[in-house]
């Protein structure tokens, strides 16, 4: 168990460097909703590579990591609104979790089935957010 542990933390800190990267690439914005001024944190999109890889990871403010990772805490609603604009960013991990989530309202939320109907994405990209979560 020790082992394991040991390993976790040192994927966690891999992560964890990739902070100032992420910061950069997001403009220190919630790679999601978009909100500045916010504490963000680094998230790995599953599946996750054998070894850490910033394309891998999504910068999340706290509100979006914590429904992002927790489905049962997930709250469908017009406040997700802002990834039917999330969904065209240039970075496939984030692409990735914009659809995830617009699944999970799509059954619930007109509009959001819609920016999915309208969506073109990249077939690699489609094929990562099929991938079990």
């Amino acid at each position: 168990m020790a082992k394991g542990f040991e390993e976790n933390r040192i994927r966690n800190e891999a992560i964890a460097s990739f902070g100032k990267d992420l910061a950069r690439r997001s403009r220190s914005r919630c790679e999601l909703c978009e909100q500045s001024g916010l504490s963000l944190s680094a998230m790995e999109v599953p599946p996750a590579p054998r070894e850490p890889a910033i394309g891998h990871c999504v910068f999340l403010c706290d509100d979006c990591r914590d429904q992002s990772e927790n489905i049962r805490r997930f709250q469908a609603g017009e406040n997700w609104r802002c990834l039917a604009q999330t969904l065209w960013s240039e970075t496939p991990a984030v692409q990735v979790m914009a659809v995830r989530l617009l699944r999970r309202q799509s059954a619930s939320q007109p509009w959001a089935r819609e920016a999915l109907e309208n969506a073109f994405l990249d077939p690699d990209v489609e094929s990562w957010a099929d991938q079990s979560e």
